[in-house]
């Protein structure tokens, strides 16, 4: 995070984009003693925050490795901004996943899989309302900042990208999620040790 302080493109974004980071950490650390969440969640969490903190240093229509794709690719937009969005998508189902598994009398896998994503959904849905609300504060106009990069459409396919991550995380990492759960059963808290 330190590294992506320095000289940011914009303080207000880096401050933003890094925010999430500022309140998921200190919760992931207190709750630690009741809920100790698998390396697996652990691991994606780390990379998410990763994905979050260069978003913050460049903004995201300015992050060099869209630029470099849609030079390779020939398109126009910088698609970063969709990179963090799956990923907005991709994690928080997992960790939804894992607290639903571990917290609660739900048995049905599909039900857990579907309140999941539900849940993914639910933080990219308030995420693009606090967009436009902070967009609608500025002064300027709303329509400039809440259009990523000209597209009127930016906060439906920012949406779009969190189901398709959350979908890819239910779908493609259930039975090594299940396994490092089943290996975790029998690992005592950092309270009880």
């Amino acid at each position: 995070m330190a590294v992506s302080a320095i000289k940011p493109y914009e303080w207000s974004t880096w401050t933003l984009e890094v925010l999430p980071i500022l309140l998921a950490l200190p919760l992931l650390w207190f709750t630690r003693g009741r809920i100790r969440f698998t390396r697996l969640v652990y691991c994606l969490i780390a990379l998410h925050c990763v994905v979050l903190m260069v978003g913050a240093h460049w903004s995201y229509e300015k992050v060099p490795l869209g630029d470099w794709v849609n030079h390779r690719l020939g398109w126009k937009r910088n698609d970063y901004d969709r990179i963090g969005h799956f990923f907005q998508g991709f994690v928080p189902a997992l960790v939804a996943r894992e607290f639903l598994i571990r917290k609660t009398e739900l048995t049905s896998r599909k039900l857990i899989a579907l309140l999941s994503i539900c849940v993914a959904m639910a933080f990219s849905a308030i995420y693009e309302l606090i967009e436009m609300f902070l967009a609608l504060l500025s002064g300027g106009s709303a329509a400039r900042h809440v259009d990523g990069q000209g597209d009127v459409w930016d906060p439906e396919w920012d949406m779009y990208f969190a189901l398709v991550g959350s979908l890819c995380s239910q779908t493609l990492l259930w039975r090594a999620h299940d396994r490092q759960l089943d290996a975790a059963r029998d690992e005592p808290l950092p309270a009880q040790r």
